[in-house]
């Protein structure tokens, strides 16, 4: 092991009270923030000095997995499977109030409540942290911090995940959008959705609202289906190939992990995936879409939407949508999978298997109201919301308003029913 990992997980050991643990094995990882860094992490698997590893290869009760930031020499994750723990003088909360568990939550992860954290929910036994700039507005793509303890104040659960963007990030102006400025888009975003019923298995349909964010500066609309990496490229092409370009793509296993070394962490080589993709990248990705399509799906011209493109771990992730949208609540989608050094199309994922079992559903029945009486229902039941956004292409948070709203129509009945009840 190398003498700088063993500092590390001799610190862990300690500050969680893994006395009565053994290491069995660690692994060094990288991700890119959206703002273009490179972080590495060490995760360690503890298993108690009484267990073995199982032989399906699984975390036995009381095991603790835990990943630090290799620079900060913050922890990202500490969890206690099945919120069992064998921990001696390690994180106790016993007798102490939210407030001090918030104090203990500030020093742990650098982060300010207040300015950069609002409580979320509080349950027994359980805090839960969601971002916020410091007007209380919150942020998307989100982060949140999440801590668990069992009845003797011992902690089970820790994790810091998401985006927690600096100041620098954000393009702070004053909020001015109202429903009476947006209501043509918000008015747009209602949808005739066919949800699948597993109990009745049937299909329900309902007019809901699709979500999405306004520009608050120019009113115009951005994605709500992004991605939290620095890489991520709209598109929105539509795919079209003859039989002029076919390129025989080999069909490969992917390899969903990532050899990191310590050499690496230590000395903090910017990953691969922290470099933009060129033009000439996207020209031949573009092409490498079309190869796979005519291989796999010859008759499919002219079908397919390539709306994004994004690295991730040596491969740039090509996603398709179909063109030919329907109204399911779950819609087609194709990822084709490029190797990065190439360009060449190496697998793909369809989930087309998954959107076959609603096939056997019994049809839904037919709508009785339109969609202006649905908007009608609906009108005052709307949510308009302050974010701040991330945008892509200036790559800086923007503030946007949320267009949502937590209940549908059915369309059968004309009834207006709770989403999470559908």
């Amino acid at each position: 092991m190398d003498n700088r990992i063993k500092e590390l997980t001799d610190m862990t050991k300690k500050k969680f009270g893994l006395a009565h643990y053994y290491l069995e094995r660690y692994t060094i990882n990288r991700h890119v923030t959206l703002s273009g860094e490179t972080v590495y992490t060490l995760t360690m698997e503890w298993l108690p000095n009484h267990t073995e590893k199982p032989e399906d290869d699984t975390n036995p009760e009381g095991a603790a997995v835990i990943e630090m930031n290799v620079h900060s020499r913050k922890f990202v994750s500490a969890i206690f499977v099945m919120d069992k723990t064998f921990a001696e003088n390690g994180i106790c909360f016993a007798g102490l109030g939210k407030d001090a568990m918030i104090n203990w939550m500030e020093k742990e992860t650098g982060l300010m409540y207040g300015n950069q954290l609002a409580l979320h929910k509080e349950e027994e036994g359980r805090l839960l942290f969601k971002t916020v700039m410091d007007d209380g507005i919150e942020i998307s793509p989100s982060g949140y911090v999440e801590i668990k303890y069992n009845e003797a104040g011992e902690l089970t659960f820790f994790t810091v995940h998401g985006q927690f963007p600096s100041n620098a990030l954000i393009r702070k102006e004053s909020y001015t959008l109202s429903f009476d400025k947006v209501e043509n888009i918000a008015k747009e975003q209602l949808k005739l959705i066919e949800f699948p019923s597993y109990e009745q298995e049937k299909r329900v349909p309902v007019y809901v609202v699709e979500e999405v964010f306004i520009t608050n500066s120019q009113m115009t609309t951005l994605p709500f289906e992004v991605g939290d990496g620095s890489s991520y490229l709209n598109m929105d092409q539509t795919v079209y190939f003859d039989n002029t370009v076919k390129n025989p793509i080999e069909i490969k296993e992917i390899n969903w992990t990532e050899e990191v070394t310590a050499e690496q962490a230590f000395v903090q080589e910017p990953s691969p995936d922290a470099y933009p993709i060129t033009k000439n990248e996207q020209e031949k990705c573009i092409q490498a879409v079309k190869d796979l399509l005519l291989q796999e799906y010859p008759d499919d011209s002219g079908n397919w939407i390539l709306k994004t493109l994004h690295r991730d771990k040596g491969y740039i992730y090509a996603i398709l949508r179909t063109n030919q949208l329907d109204k399911q609540v779950f819609q087609r989608k194709l990822t084709v999978i490029i190797d990065a050094a190439s360009c060449r199309a190496v697998n793909y994922v369809d989930n087309k298997s998954m959107l076959d079992m609603f096939d056997q559903f019994q049809a839904a029945e037919k709508p009785v109201i339109d969609k202006e009486e649905a908007y009608q229902k609906l009108k005052t039941l709307y949510e308009l919301k302050p974010y701040y956004v991330y945008d892509f292409e200036q790559k800086q948070y923007i503030l946007c308003g949320k267009i949502d709203c937590q209940y549908g129509v059915h369309a059968s009945s004309g009834e207006v029913i709770a989403l999470n009840e559908v």
